[in-house]
């Protein structure tokens, strides 16, 4: 199954898989409105022995064929944890 990718540009790591190029008449306005303007990022194979970074590649498989895309989101665990740690900064000499 062919998927193609695009990366949302209002929406930080955030990607829409689609099954046809510039094709986004399954996606719903309001996801295309929220996501800004989409940038194609690249085509890909995807079969179910394969794996994807971020993603379970069957459930990928499946909301294509059921619903025409499939959203990719950052991990929300992994945002907080980043957003919970504080930047480190080296204390200022004494003169």
């Amino acid at each position: 199954m062919k998927t193609m990718i695009y990366k949302g540009c209002k929406k930080r790591d955030s990607y829409l898989y689609i099954e046809i190029k510039d094709d986004f008449s399954r996606v719903p306005e309001m996801l295309l409105t929220t996501l800004g303007r989409l940038e194609f990022i690249m085509e890909l194979e995807l079969n179910p022995e394969k794996k994807l970074a971020r993603a379970n590649i069957r459930q990928v498989m499946s909301a294509l064929s059921d619903d025409g895309f499939y959203l990719q989101m950052p991990d929300e665990s992994e945002s907080l944890a980043l957003a919970a740690k504080k930047p480190v900064s080296n204390p200022i000499p004494k003169l």
